[in-house]
């Protein structure tokens, strides 16, 4: 009996500790969008009405560092003032029956938030919506289902699932092959390998830098730099995603995104990346997003790939 006892109290400590640690997402939701917090710091903010589109910003890192640009939310000494559609983490397509969603031109079409399905939060945090995809003269183009999920990994990594579904529901839809596609970050730029303060794009496929555009990988690393220490956000692709796996479009300036559609863009000569759907048909794209400390190799971006390509 006394050893019973102890091994009782032993795992009601366990289990205390365990439930002490665990991670505990609270969400918020407001008029702009959701604030998720993880044990009771800010994680990051879905934003709903702060551009043309709906994306996530700021991103926090475990060490407390934010992990994607800044601008154009908000100006920070030097730090790259290009591109400003690139805004943290984001989905779009520069063509999309004709249509740009990616650049804000003036003359490009919108993502408008239409509803949340679900936002929770606990063990782990959870945002659902609905999104219209509308042209300038305000026609719907189709519609999307997004899912994004965080949890927390090994090492005290963060972990963004991003799924989406694609739905051609006011006629037939065109994703055109070009590069300015689709679901994307952009890295700080401290951290972005054109500021030779040691950043790096490290692939599945053991392609690094300049070499890993346009290139199908199951994976993609971008790590260096922010505020003194080495940062590192990952993207991972599902191999039941459209077009697994995919092409990216990840720059040394810092734009880090992936691409099923440009193919023939990356490629010249190669194979045409458009893609049709007819009215009512749909098609899913998935990603796992990971933000982590240190290189690709200390944050086992690899093992981890392994068992996300094992879930459901």
């Amino acid at each position: 009996m006394p050893r019973l006892l102890a091994s009782l109290a032993f795992a009601f400590a366990l289990a205390s500790s365990v439930q002490a640690f665990a991670a505990e997402f609270a969400v918020t939701k407001a008029d702009d969008g959701v604030t998720v917090n993880l044990d009771g710091k800010l994680f990051t903010r879905y934003l709903i009405a702060a551009g043309p589109k709906p994306y996530l910003w700021p991103i926090v890192s475990p060490a407390g560092k934010p992990i994607t640009r800044a601008f154009p939310m908000e100006k920070v000494e030097g730090e790259k003032q290009d591109h400003p559609h690139h805004r943290s983490f984001w989905f779009t397509h520069g063509n999309v029956n004709d249509v740009d969603f990616w650049s804000e031109s003036g003359k490009n079409g919108t993502i408008k938030h239409r509803e949340f399905t679900k936002v929770e939060g606990g063990p782990a945090a959870t945002i659902s919506t609905v999104n219209d995809w509308l042209a300038p003269d305000g026609k719907k183009v189709l519609e999307d289902i997004r899912t994004v999920t965080f949890r927390t990994g090994e090492g005290g990594a963060r972990i963004i699932d991003f799924d989406i579904t694609l739905k051609a529901s006011d006629g037939p839809v065109t994703f055109g092959d070009t590069k300015e596609g689709s679901f994307g970050v952009r890295v700080p730029t401290t951290m972005d390998v054109l500021s030779k303060k040691g950043g790096k794009i490290v692939n599945s496929e053991g392609l690094a830098d300049d070499a890993a555009w346009g290139k199908p990988a199951r994976w993609v690393d971008y790590h260096g730099p922010v505020d003194g220490a080495v940062e590192g956000i990952a993207i991972l692709n599902h191999p039941k995603s459209f077009r697994y796996p995919t092409t990216w479009h990840v720059r040394t300036y810092g734009l880090f995104a992936a691409n099923p559609f440009g193919l023939r863009d990356f490629n010249k000569g190669g194979p045409e990346g458009t893609h049709k759907l007819a009215q009512g048909e749909s098609m899913t794209l998935r990603y796992r997003v990971i933000v982590h400390g240190g290189d690709e190799k200390a944050a086992k971006i690899a093992e981890a790939f392994e068992a996300y390509a094992k879930e459901p």
